[in-house]
């Protein structure tokens, strides 16, 4: 999503694709602010690959920036594109699987799966930043409102 987006916005891909694949380094049940975790963690990498200290910066910051969560407003387009990019695929077939899959292991009922929904992934559209995202999404975001209605009249018919 990140290559797509960056090629049709002419983004650097040189700081994007970096931080695009490193971006959830940090992801872990225990790690609060996954973001800034996996800045933390991607500056090591990236210089032990022999990147730049302005390059680092460049994509740690980006990182750090890219979160539904976090707190900072982006500040450049590969930060943009980033943040849009980890929206998307939370959404659509493979946010529904992912949904589906995290409370499963969270043990989580289907009134908690189905209020995720309505708490983040339908509101995501809202938060992108380029025009180019929100075209991808509103296909995405369109098939999970037809995907909840599909549930609801399965449960419907089961209670």
């Amino acid at each position: 999503i990140c290559l797509l987006l960056g090629e049709r916005l002419g983004a650097d891909l040189e700081v994007l694709l970096p931080a695009a694949i490193l971006h959830d380094i940090g992801r872990r049940r225990e790690v609060v602010d996954h973001a800034g975790e996996s800045a933390r963690l991607s500056e090591k990498v990236l210089g032990e690959l022999g990147f730049g200290k302005p390059r680092i910066k460049r994509i740690t910051e980006a990182i750090r920036a890219h979160s539904f969560s976090g707190d900072q407003r982006p500040s450049s387009l590969e930060v943009k594109i980033l943040s849009d990019a980890d929206k998307i695929d939370a959404m659509g077939a493979v946010g529904v699987y992912r949904a589906a899959s995290y409370a499963s292991e969270e043990g989580r009922s289907i009134e908690d799966f189905i209020h995720h929904f309505h708490e983040k992934l339908l509101k995501l559209l809202d938060l992108l930043y380029t025009e180019p995202a929100r075209e991808m999404a509103l296909q995405r975001r369109d098939f999970m409102v037809r995907y909840l209605k599909q549930l609801d009249r399965e449960l419907k018919l089961e209670t």
